[in-house]
């Protein structure tokens, strides 16, 4: 990598209070490593598709049943897409549901040598479960867990198990990614 840093700030679309994440990342990681990296401080399971969009251009995993034009993603650096301050791109994950992320470049600067290849600094709210059904499907769930009464309580407390949508533990996050890159240095 280059040793300069990007900070992003990742929002979930449509989420009432807003979900998102504030992270650092080396500037030249790929798109495709980023899905990786989105995954895990958003909360995803990697169980969908995804695509990355900026203006017209589409990156992602070529596929022919979407007969669609897309940047191979694992060829792309992030300081490729995004330049400078307040650029931005869409990170759709999950065409069913279609969770649509703003990734917003805030800033970038040089780190010093050795430190933590991704480092999320601040976020707010937990991830929606996987295939709730997109945004309106989560406010739905949401509701349905909340109230007792609600004729879906019980299945949606089955299927989702007990759930805080406030929940977001950063440190959990960068345990994670210390754990991940400690390994990468004793293989």
């Amino acid at each position: 990598m280059d040793g300069k840093r990007y900070r992003l700030k990742v929002t979930l679309r449509g989420a009432r209070p807003p979900i998102w994440r504030r992270l650092e990342v080396d500037a030249a990681v790929t798109l495709f490593n980023l899905h990786d990296i989105l995954q895990v401080v958003m909360g995803w399971t990697d169980s969908h598709l995804h695509q990355y969009r900026r203006g017209s251009t589409y990156y992602g995993e070529s596929d022919p049943e979407f007969e669609m034009r897309r940047e191979d993603e694992r060829r792309i650096r992030l300081n490729q897409v995004l330049r400078k301050a307040k650029d931005r791109m869409v990170y759709e994950y999950d065409f069913g549901d279609g969770w649509e992320h703003d990734v917003v470049l805030e800033s970038s600067g040089v780190v010093a040598e050795g430190g933590p290849s991704v480092r999320v600094v601040a976020g707010k709210g937990a991830c929606p479960p996987e295939d709730v059904g997109g945004i309106g499907g989560y406010y739905r769930f949401l509701e349905a867990i909340q109230d007792p009464k609600n004729p879906e309580h019980q299945d949606m407390l089955e299927w989702g198990g007990p759930f805080d949508p406030n929940a977001f533990d950063i440190d959990e996050i960068n345990k994670y990614f210390q754990k991940t890159r400690r390994r990468r240095k004793d293989a």
